[in-house]
């Protein structure tokens, strides 16, 4: 309920579309039917995928489903977001355009985000990196976000 995942390999279900997927958190979290429709247009808004909305997962490039995945993590407004290399199956237009959202959600909703993440682009608009080697910290860093 509080919390939302981003996993590097979707976890779509394929039966579902685009719409379905996104709606299944708010399905478990009991929000009524009219809630969960404003609450999806405006995620599959969020991430550019409203021509794919009635689509199923196996009729979408795997940027596609990382977003409508970003899409379903974020769709309840959670105060956390476990994220597995977020933008790994995007080109560079798409992870900023999904890192803009983010920060957004960070700013706006007091979202928490935690990255797993090999993409140092996705690091300029962190405001803590911690790094990990072997698990265990080896550097602890704050950083001013750039501006986008």
């Amino acid at each position: 309920k509080h919390m939302g995942f981003i996993f590097q390999s979707y976890n779509l279900l394929p039966v579902y579309t685009v719409f379905e997927n996104i709606e299944l958190p708010l399905i478990l979290n009991k929000t009524n039917q009219q809630e969960r429709q404003e609450k999806v247009d405006q995620a599959i808004e969020w991430v550019g995928l409203s021509d794919k909305r009635d689509s199923r997962p196996a009729m979408l490039s795997g940027g596609e489903c990382q977003r409508t995945a970003i899409a379903r993590a974020i769709v309840h407004q959670p105060a956390l977001v476990l994220a597995d290399e977020p933008t790994a199956n995007l080109d560079a237009k798409n992870s900023h355009h999904i890192m803009k959202i983010l920060t957004q959600l960070n700013k706006e909703l007091s979202t928490s985000f935690i990255f797993a993440t090999h993409d140092e682009k996705i690091m300029a608009y962190l405001r803590r990196i911690i790094h990990l080697d072997d698990g265990q910290i080896t550097k602890d860093e704050k950083t001013e976000p750039q501006n986008f």
